[in-house]
């Protein structure tokens, strides 16, 4: 389970890496992330994508930068929920999903 705080900035750098520890190059790559209430709800209480500034890939080093602002997680009601993290190769066909889980959310206590 993750960690997630609202009213507060929220920024994690995340490696991808092959089976020998050599980083995959993720040039031509997007990338998008949803985190949602539960796996049913059609709406995401928070989207990042590589469009919305929200992700933002390294290329040859194989890094995936995520941020929301405190501005954007202020607005989250939730207490907890799901999430995933996915790549989209630059063929806009090969989709990889590099995290999944639950997520806790502390909601903020001043404002």
């Amino acid at each position: 389970t993750t960690l997630f705080r609202s009213g507060a900035t929220f920024s994690e750098q995340i490696e991808w890496k092959n089976e020998n520890g050599v980083a995959i190059d993720l040039t031509g790559f997007t990338a998008r992330m949803h985190m949602r209430d539960t796996l049913e709800a059609t709406t995401p209480f928070l989207t990042l994508t590589t469009e919305n500034g929200g992700i933002a890939l390294g290329g040859a080093a194989g890094t995936v930068d995520l941020l929301a602002s405190a501005a954007a997680t202020s607005s989250i009601s939730a207490t907890s929920g799901v999430y995933d993290l996915e790549l989209v190769a630059g063929d806009g066909v090969t989709v990889t999903r590099l995290l999944e889980g639950l997520v806790t959310i502390s909601p903020e206590v001043t404002r």
